[in-house]
């Protein structure tokens, strides 16, 4: 850049999910789909959501985007990955996921989630710190 700023440097995930898919879910294996992908915190704030399926194919959406950002997929560590909060949510890392995105340097995610009548889609930056640091 000729401003003598080093440009960020991301990675990008993107996921899109049918909200039917997780309303499936939901039905037919409830505890062991919202255990399995879900930490207690988002477990109580999805189900206060006036559509708690469409919420969770957000979140899961969300999860899906973060692997593809830092190249790993999710590889059955979604309670690893946290999406959490009011309005517009934060991200949060555990375990072996935390360890990943350490090692390739990312100190910040961000992430949107957003939904149509059937479908649910996320987009994660992840944020690279300096290179070298």
């Amino acid at each position: 850049m000729s401003d003598g700023l080093a440009a960020p440097r991301l990675l990008v995930g993107l996921d899109l999910i049918e909200i039917e898919r997780v309303e499936r879910a939901l039905e037919r294996h409830p505890d062991r789909f919202r255990a399995r992908c879900f930490t207690a915190r988002e477990i109580e704030e999805l189900e206060r959501k006036p559509r708690p399926s469409e919420s969770y194919a957000g979140r899961f959406a969300a999860k899906e985007a973060i692997g593809k950002a830092l190249g790993t997929g999710v590889h059955f560590t979604w309670t690893e990955i946290e999406v959490a909060g009011r309005g517009k949510p934060s991200v949060t890392l555990h375990g072996w996921t935390k360890e990943v995105a350490a090692r390739k340097g990312v100190v910040a995610i961000d992430v949107s989630i957003t939904h149509s009548r059937t479908t649910s889609a996320a987009v994660a930056i992840a944020i690279l710190g300096p290179e070298g640091a």
